[in-house]
């Protein structure tokens, strides 16, 4: 049997009304008392139940995604899962907030990030590029007590928690695996284009895809390409592309967000020889995979991504272990034919 709270308050030797505040953390209790209780805590291994501890202080976990203010499609489809799983009651005692972020500013993200602490939320997942300033920001957000959940991009140098995600590098060597197995030619060049190389899932995305084309010798791997999400940065790239790479076969995007390069794909590219893969799946790029433009989307579930981070920082407040299984995100390979029930 589970020690309950009358075996609390007898091994504490106080009443059932001292054990309530201080499980409660409620005032009118003396430093030794309560020291005596925690004590009890631990020689009987007493759990507590946070649910039921919440709804007594009639308290709510508010968790803060901070997301790129950038409305690229895959970053709506991840506020609509968080819009989702607030109007939906998704958890008991929970609340949500979307904070967008300009992953362009770094020294604003960071200056954000410095005015949040315990007061104004129980945790935070964080969609951003790895910089000095949002690291060091991070890390003292959590010295704060503020846990931090790295979501899609791992903060690799910060003091996170927990990452939600697909691994990217594995991500990298599925697109480079697929890119070689579509070709009809026999040699030729692969352009890379992301928005950016500042971000982890880019860097590790493109490593996996390293590790594959070195094994053979019939494909080369240009250097990576980043748009900005500038729309004409991102025409310009793929322009110069066609005119100046004549044994071009494939491009691969590798950022999340992929309307720029693909817009600029079609309006330059008429060759249906030439293999696109790009992540995450939209209703734009499922349009695209429709169309023939996309070969292939490597993606992850947005709603499973938010719901995950919800999960996990939940865990962090109770003290408590998320099953692993649950959360682990898969990679999932999407091609025209098995995209209609998407």
């Amino acid at each position: 049997m589970k020690p309950t709270t009358k075996d609390l308050a007898r091994a504490a030797g106080v009443s059932l009304a001292t054990i309530d505040r201080v499980l409660n953390d409620r005032p009118g209790v003396t430093f030794k008392t309560k020291n005596a209780v925690e004590e009890a805590i631990r020689k009987l291994g007493f759990e507590r139940n946070h649910a039921a501890a919440a709804l007594s202080r009639n308290r709510y976990f508010k968790f803060i995604f901070a997301l790129p203010s950038a409305r690229g499609d895959f970053v709506m489809q991840i506020k609509r899962s968080v819009e989702e799983i607030e109007s939906k009651g998704f958890g008991t005692m929970m609340r949500y907030e979307i904070l967008d972020i300009d992953e362009t500013a770094p020294h604003d993200v960071a200056t954000t990030l410095s005015k949040l602490d315990r007061n104004d939320c129980d945790g935070i997942a964080i969609m951003a590029i790895e910089h000095p300033e949002i690291r060091d920001a991070i890390t003292r957000l959590t010295e704060r007590g503020v846990p931090v959940v790295s979501l899609v991009s791992y903060q690799s140098a910060a003091n996170v928690s927990a990452f939600v995600g697909i691994p990217n590098f594995h991500a990298g060597q599925t697109a480079g695996r697929l890119m070689l197995r579509f070709q009809e030619h026999p040699t030729g060049s692969i352009a890379v284009m992301t928005t950016t190389i500042s971000s982890n899932d880019s860097v590790e995305r493109r490593r996996g895809a390293d590790l594959i084309f070195s094994t053979q010798n019939e494909f080369r791997l240009l250097p990576t390409t980043e748009h900005f999400n500038d729309p004409h940065r991102a025409d310009d790239i793929v322009r110069k592309l066609i005119k100046n790479t004549p044994d071009l076969r494939g491009i691969y995007i590798m950022g999340s967000e992929a309307r720029l390069p693909v817009e600029a794909i079609k309006r330059y590219v008429t060759d249906h020889d030439l293999v696109v893969i790009a992540h995450e799946l939209t209703e734009f790029t499922k349009g695209q995979l429709t169309s023939g433009t996309l070969d292939a989307v490597i993606s992850q579930d947005a709603g499973h991504l938010v719901r995950s981070c919800v999960r996990r920082l939940k865990a962090i407040n109770q003290g408590t272990t998320p099953i692993l299984s649950q959360e682990q995100v898969r990679i999932e390979i999407l091609i025209k034919e098995n995209t209609q029930s998407q």
